[in-house]
């Protein structure tokens, strides 16, 4: 077999129809992964529904109730190949209510392509999904300013456009100059594979070549071993495994490992990956491991797996900067909502506001403002009501997020800043 390309996760971002599963479907069917046979299929579906332009997004909505509504829901993880990359699209839905999806969504993504309507520009989840996928963490981004179609192929809307995007940008730390802004139409195929003859103006890379021109992300093995764990079986002749994903730093057999907040040490007896044992797991390996002396009460779903010699770190408070994304009020001290961070869930109580920020900006609005609602950024010192691990983003950036959940929503998504430890 040859050698497996080097793996990339994308993040595709944007309003609710301006076209993202559009782009991805077509994204998918020029790379090949897709048969003609199915777009057709999904044509004649939509034609009969008078939807027409959703043949490709089709490709991605494989639920059915998605399908009649139109709308994408779930993540879809996708595979395509580009000549120097294979990715996995972590198709982000639009929609408010999955929110949700967008933050478990793009914190696994590596790079995001932008999706802007050419007709209506800049709109409210533009701005929201920039915003969220910085404070995630995405480094890298194309922008697609799409349905140049329905834009009659003017290069004077799309700088508008690009003047618009490029400002929002700007306020949040992207440097525009060293982010291709593509004219697409996802829907007649123009600049997706190559450059496309109506829009003779534009001398950039298509979808394609910018895709090939992102770097991948170097694999955090210098940082300390961190492995949120998600589940803990007991298997006969074995004992007891937790299984997870390395985030960051090597595991080898024989390190000595602790699990916190609980405290429980033990020596590594071996590490099995796909069914098979590895001498040593390195970032990005779902493994099972087994450590000798850990019993199945010893060990939970939420814990995180580090060397002795450099334990996570456990947080009597922390300080978190954050972004209210939805609250049907206002939130105050004292608000307790429950905090997603790694595999941990765990209830928290916001015990100050401390700095509300500019959201565009970052910038310090108001020092200890009275409260916060949807749409502000602030700086917040926080306090689990239960011990729990979790790392300054400047050290650890894979163990320093976090969504903030209450009444069956995402109120929240934002960052560890410092940890004041137990």
């Amino acid at each position: 077999m040859a050698a497996e390309k080097p793996h990339l996760n994308l993040a595709v971002i944007g309003h609710i129809d301006h076209g993202k599963s559009t782009l991805v479907g077509r994204l998918m069917y020029e790379a090949g992964a897709v048969p003609a046979h199915v777009i057709e299929k999904y044509k004649a579906e939509a034609k009969e529904k008078g939807k027409e332009s959703f043949a490709f997004a089709w490709v991605m909505d494989s639920l059915k109730e998605e399908r009649e509504r139109g709308i994408t829901i779930d993540i879809a993880h996708k595979r395509f190949d580009t000549s120097k990359y294979y990715f996995t699209v972590v198709d982000c839905p639009g929609h408010r209510d999955f929110v949700k999806n967008m933050i478990t969504g793009a914190s696994q993504a590596d790079a995001a392509i932008l999706v802007v309507a050419a007709p209506d520009g800049v709109m409210a989840q533009t701005r929201e999904h920039i915003f969220l996928s910085r404070t995630l963490g995405i480094n890298q981004l194309i922008v697609a300013v799409n349905k140049m179609d329905a834009a009659n192929y003017s290069e004077e809307r799309y700088k508008e456009v690009v003047a618009q995007v490029s400002e929002l940008l700007k306020m949040i730390g992207f440097k525009p100059k060293d982010i291709p802004f593509i004219p697409t139409s996802a829907f007649e195929g123009d600049n997706i594979t190559k450059a496309s003859e109506n829009t003779p103006w534009y001398k950039g890379p298509a979808i394609m070549q910018a895709l090939d021109e992102l770097s991948t992300p170097e694999k955090p093995d210098t940082l300390p071993l961190r492995i949120p764990v998600e589940d803990a079986y007991t298997i006969s002749g074995i004992g007891t495994v937790p299984v997870g994903r390395v985030e960051t730093g090597v595991m080898k057999k024989g390190d000595k490992v602790i699990f916190m907040p609980g405290g429980i040490a033990g020596e590594v007896k071996s590490i099995e990956m796909h069914h098979e044992e590895i001498p040593q797991a390195v970032p990005g390996d779902n493994i099972g491991w087994n450590v000798r002396g850990i019993g199945k009460s010893d060990v939970r779903r939420g814990d995180v797996c580090g060397l002795v010699s450099n334990p996570p770190t456990v947080a009597d408070e922390f300080v978190g900067q954050i972004v209210v994304l939805q609250h049907p009020s206002a939130i105050t001290a004292g608000y307790t909502p429950v905090f997603h961070a790694h595999t941990s869930q765990t209830a928290c109580q916001l015990i100050s506001l401390d700095k509300k920020l500019d959201p565009k900006t970052g910038q310090v609005k108001e020092e200890n403002p009275t409260f916060i609602k949807a749409g502000d950024a602030a700086i917040v010192t926080i306090k689990p009501t239960k011990p729990m691990v979790i790392e300054p983003v400047k050290e650890i950036p894979q163990l320093g997020r976090f969504a903030i959940r209450d009444m069956g929503m995402t109120i929240a998504a934002g960052m560890c800043m410092s940890v004041k430890q137990k």
